[in-house]
Formats: C-alpha cells, structure tokens, sequence
C-alpha cells in the first residue's frame, strides 16, 4: 500500500466544465451521516448526584472504527470538491487566468499574475465565509445558553460537559480551513511530489512522536489530512480512473492489510478513533489513518460504478440534492440535538445507558436514534439557511481574516462553549474574520 505511488496523472489543463460529481456528493453524505451515527452511538452516560459520567460503547468494539472513521474519505471528498471549484472560478476569471492556473499546474514553477493571485484571494474568501457562517448562529445559541440552563437549575457539571462537547467539533472545520487555504498553492506542485513529501512527513512525524516527544505528532494535522486532501485533487484530474475493479479491490485489501499489520505491530491502537486513556490515532492524527484511507478508497473505487448508479435514481438524486447542501449544519447541531435529548433521558428521567454490546443496549439504539433524528432535523430547518452566507465575498483581507477564523476555530475546539471569556472572544474574532471577507449585499433600488 503506498498512496504516493499512483501512476502519474495525464498532463492537461483544467477540464471544462461537466455535471456535478454525484459520487463525490454520495461520499460527503455518506460520510457525515456515518459520522452523526457513530456520535449518537458511542456515549455511555449514567447521572448521579448531580454528576454526568461518560464512557465509549465502542471501546468494546474498536475494529468497528475501520469502517466507521470517515473523515479520510471526508477530506477526500473535500480535496476533490475544492479542486473542481478553484478551477472553475479560475475559468470563470478570464482566459489569462485559467491559462496561468493551467501552466502552473503543470509546471508548478510558474509565477503567479496578479490576476490569479487575485482569483486564489476571492476563492479562498468565498470558502472561508462558507466555511465559518454557520457556526455564528451556533455561538449566537451556545454562549448564553449554558448560564440559562445553570439560572433555571440545571447542574454546572453537566451543563459544561455539553457545552465543551459541542464546541470539541470544531476541530473539522479548523483542519479543513487550513486544506482551503492551502488548496490554490498546492494544485501548482505536481501530485508525484506533493503526495510524497506529505506521506513521508506523516511516517517521519510517527517515528519522533512514538520516540517520546508526543508533542511532535500534531505536525501530521498538516501531513496527514494535507495527503488524503491531495489524493482529491488527483481524482478531480482524472488521475485515479484506473482505479477500478480488480485494482481497486486490491487497493482496499492492502489498506486494510497494512491498518492491521501496524495494529498489530503497535504502538497503534485498533481503534481510528480516540479512547481515554489509550494513544489516539485522531488528536493528533496517526500516519495509521492513511493505511486506513487507502483500504476507505479502494473499497469506495470499486463501489463507485453502484453508487453512481444509485445516485441516479430520482429518490436517490432527490436526497442527495436535499442534504448535500445541508452537510455543514448537520454536522454543526447533531452535538446539540445529542445533548439536548441525553440531558432529558439522563437528568430529566435519570435513565442509564445500558451495558454496551448487551441486548438491551443494541435493541436501544434504533429507538435512541429514532429520538435523535427529529430534533436534528428540526435544528437543521431551522439553521440551514446559515449555509449561504449573505451578501458577497471580499478577498482583499483574506490574509488577515484567516488566522482570525482560523485561531477562533481552534479556541473553541478547546474550550467549548463553557462559561468563560475565551469562547466569548473567540466568537468575536469569527465575526471578525466574516466581516473581513464580506462585502454588504447591494441595496435595492428606490422605488417610485
């Protein structure tokens, strides 16, 4: 298995515009509803004296994490999608423009116009503004609602353990900024260098942080999602056609295989994603995930004919055109809609999780996301119009918006929503960041 040896991609300049790629859209919502269920799964929540405890059902279960930790493919899908989009606002800039992002593409040593300069700063402002605007109204609903909730009686434990909890999602949406930043620069190196410098920094970053400095292992929130990002782009090139059947096939057993050798070999635990206690193959991100994205592709290569097939079918098509669009604000609130119906069960009615993998427990969770699934769906009605940000995009400040986003984003992965002033200025730097990369919409004429 070695995701820096793919044949070489065909030279050739960005590719005119075609339909949408419904099985990168079938990948984006398979990803994020596989990742909404294993949350709603894993909880194992017992409430006495005022104290929530928490546990991880599939602790008991960790070989289930190798088809249920998605975000390679999520990431994946990503590098695919903003490659397709860059080069389409590039075309749409003009015919220097596209013609420069050609050149460099190929040649990667090209010089940049002040034309495409210009296109990678109103791009990447367009991306950062999708990116961000939905989490204004989640901070607009999480930063007064932990101190209601304490004003009306609720515990603090558990109030800031939800709280916390909601904000630790963020961490998406800080490593994806970083990918959509990077994403203008990175389509100018060639794949045949840019995958193996990446995966090889993952694998040299593993070696320094299991010789004793753990620290060092947060250098692969770059390496490795920057890796399974740029495997996108090779897919939006074309350059993974050749993956199909037999080869795809043999892709996935490899994957799998090396995921399994290195488990066993250690010190990578088996399950892909954290347990507390236990060395994590998530925070920081383990040179293990892209075994694991190797095994997710090939096993998503040899599925995509079918897919696209399903994806055709007019239900099918219905519910990908509903929920492709809706992605980020499922993600953002299903935290919300988990705490929110825990709380009830747990405090409310002082219900227990029962023991994980029994007969109670598996018989429970059809009924646990049947009560899940409502409220998320009302949060999504409700906040979804949050996925088109008003107005349009400004890329004259981007380089400035972007670390305030980007250090907001981050603060609020570790501190949550808690009571405090850290969420508090995070969330001002984020509207901050906003205003930034945001131009007014026009106003209407006047009439008469």
């Amino acid at each position: 298995m070695s995701l820096t040896m793919f044949p070489p991609a065909p030279v050739r300049a960005p590719a005119a515009p075609g339909p949408r790629d419904r099985f990168i859209d079938v990948l984006r919502v398979f990803g994020m509803v596989l990742v909404v269920a294993q949350h709603w799964a894993m909880p194992v929540l017992s409430y006495a004296g005022g104290r929530l405890t928490t546990g991880n059902a599939l602790a008991a279960a960790p070989f289930i994490t190798w088809i249920s930790q998605v975000m390679p493919l999520v990431f994946f899908a990503g590098g695919a999608a903003n490659a397709i989009s860059f080069r389409s606002a590039a075309r749409r800039a003009g015919p220097a423009d596209a013609g420069e992002t050609g050149r460099a593409a190929r040649g990667g040593t090209a010089r940049r116009s002040s034309a495409e300069r210009r296109t990678a700063r109103e791009w990447t402002a367009r991306r950062v503004r999708r990116l961000a605007w939905p989490v204004a109204p989640l901070a607009a609903v999480w930063l007064p609602l932990p101190h209601l909730l304490t004003a009306l009686g609720v515990p603090p434990q558990p109030v800031e353990m939800a709280a916390r909890t909601v904000g630790q999602l963020l961490w998406f949406l800080a490593v994806y900024l970083l990918a959509v930043v990077a994403t203008p620069r990175l389509l100018r190196v060639r794949a045949g260098v840019a995958l193996p410098v990446l995966a090889g920094g993952a694998v040299l970053t593993d070696l320094v942080r299991f010789s004793g400095l753990e620290a060092a292992g947060y250098l692969n929130v770059a390496f490795v999602w920057l890796t399974v990002h740029q495997v996108g782009f090779r897919y939006a090139d074309g350059g993974l056609e050749w993956l199909r059947g037999r080869r795809a096939a043999a892709l996935a057993g490899a994957g799998f295989a090396m995921v399994a050798a290195l488990v066993a070999a250690g010190p990578y635990p088996a399950s892909m994603i954290g347990m507390p206690g236990a060395v994590s193959n998530m925070a920081p991100p383990s040179a293990c995930l892209l075994a694991l994205f190797a095994g997710q592709l090939g096993l998503a290569m040899l599925l995509r004919p079918a897919l696209n097939a399903l994806a055709r079918r007019p239900r099918a098509e219905a519910v990908l055109t509903a929920l492709a669009p809706r992605m980020m604000t499922v993600y953002l609130w299903h935290m919300t809609a988990l705490v929110s119906v825990a709380g009830v069960a747990t405090i409310g009615f002082g219900l227990a999780t029962p023991l994980p993998g029994s007969a109670a427990w598996w018989s429970g969770v059809p009924l646990w996301m049947a009560a899940l699934a409502p409220v998320l769906l009302g949060l999504t009605a409700l906040f979804g119009r949050w996925e088109e940000p008003a107005g349009a995009a400004a890329g004259r400040h981007v380089a400035v918006a972007v670390p305030l986003v980007g250090g907001a984003l981050l603060t609020l992965t570790v501190t949550g929503f808690a009571p405090g002033p850290a969420p508090v200025i995070a969330s001002v730097a984020l509207l901050g960041g906003l205003f930034l990369v945001s131009r007014p919409a026009a106003a209407a004429p006047p009439r008469g």
